[in-house]
């Protein structure tokens, strides 16, 4: 073993346990969410001892935290790549940026459902992230939008968001499990029918746009 080898003041040995520890407590947070996680079961996974994960983490709350920021950091990095991509016209290699995030599906699904806070973080950076393709889609369009970009961009994400969370429920009706990479492939080319195709004529938007305005109440004096 290389003795003096280190990375701002920390042994690389230590670096490499650290991220070992980190990787089994998502998928003990994933399988069994966080309140049933024990420190023992992720230091079990990890294959050290529960004082090495004490001595990196701390307490499980703060390898939780460290486990999200993590999460967040992957998600933004990827989502800037396929942005990239999307700049240049080009979103196949952001197909190598699909299959990096599959293994935060589960994570994200289990911290949907804990109320992690990593979703009120995670969520402002993904519309953030989002907003630029909506001003990108927006350049093209022939008739001007009616809601405003931060919006669409929420309501997008909010759509997203339900493909981890009914994981289970899409499974069941499509045969397959969505976060397997046959699974992850089906949904991915399902949404780019979707994003690609119209559901609704602009005169079919228009009219039901005409229904909301309508059935609007007015406001209370």
């Amino acid at each position: 073993m290389s003795v003096g080898r280190t990375f701002r003041g920390t042994p690389l040995d230590d670096l490499t346990a650290r991220a070992r520890i980190r990787e089994a407590a998502r998928e003990q947070f994933t399988e069994h969410g966080f309140e049933r996680a024990t420190i023992r079961g992720i230091a079990a996974a990890a294959g050290v001892s529960p004082g090495l994960v004490r001595h990196h983490f701390g307490s499980k709350q703060e390898l939780r935290d460290a486990v999200d920021a993590h999460v967040l950091q992957e998600i933004h990095r990827l989502g800037a790549e396929i942005a990239r991509d999307g700049d240049r016209g080009d979103l196949g290699p952001s197909i190598v940026s699909r299959t990096a995030i599959r293994p935060y599906q589960g994570y994200l699904a289990r911290a949907l459902v804990d109320r992690s806070p990593i979703i009120a973080t995670m969520f402002d950076q993904l519309v953030d992230v989002t907003e630029p393709w909506i001003a990108w889609a927006d350049a093209d369009r022939g008739d001007p939008p009616v809601v405003d970009r931060r919006t669409r961009a929420a309501v997008l994400n909010a759509m997203a968001l339900g493909v981890p969370l009914l994981h289970a429920h899409l499974s069941r009706v499509l045969g397959v499990d969505v976060f397997s990479p046959e699974g992850d492939r089906l949904i991915a080319l399902a949404l780019l029918d979707l994003y690609s195709h119209a559901l609704l004529s602009p005169e079919l938007a228009a009219s039901a746009r005409a229904g909301l305005e309508a059935g609007t109440p007015e406001p209370a004096g």
